[in-house]
């Protein structure tokens, strides 16, 4: 028996469409995350970045259960004494950018370094439903139907 170890000239990647609309972050973030690193896939080496392509649309319209929306807190800092900043997930998604929510919640999930770095690369996220990656057809990946408490139910 041998451990079998990718090289980079064995590896292919896809390109997916996930439509953000309804879907619990958190859940979407996790999914992304995976496909990303390529965890999915049984060649998975984890030296190698061997992960998909992700294009997220829709990325103001996603779902945050509970009170997260409005207690959910995002910290940063200036650099200055004092300059600690927040701003909840609510004033994050009325921003002028929305998709930064889903980019944090992804690049948090991925490992810190060099290889993180170039797998978070492959994360494309658009607040509205357009995208320019038309060329490269993605096949659509429905996460809401991998799992019910994917997504929020609209009544």
């Amino acid at each position: 028996m041998k451990t079998y170890s990718a090289t980079p000239s064995d590896i292919q990647r896809a390109w997916y469409l996930v439509d953000a609309d309804g879907l619990v972050l958190g859940r979407l973030a996790a999914l992304v995350a995976e496909r990303l690193r390529g965890k999915h896939k049984a060649m998975f080496t984890p030296n190698l970045d061997c992960g998909d392509h992700i294009v997220v649309v829709n990325a103001e319209k996603v779902a945050l259960t509970g009170n997260k929306r409005a207690q959910k807190t995002y910290y940063r800092h200036t650099g200055y004494p004092g300059g600690l900043k927040q701003r909840t997930a609510q004033q994050v998604l009325e921003s002028a950018h929305p998709e930064r929510l889903i980019e944090k919640a992804v690049q948090r999930m991925l490992p810190k370094g060099a290889l993180g770095h170039s797998q978070l690369k492959k994360l494309h996220v658009y607040s509205g439903p357009d995208h320019p990656h038309q060329g490269q057809t993605p096949a659509a990946l429905d996460v809401a139907t991998l799992n019910r408490k994917n997504s929020i139910k609209k009544s």
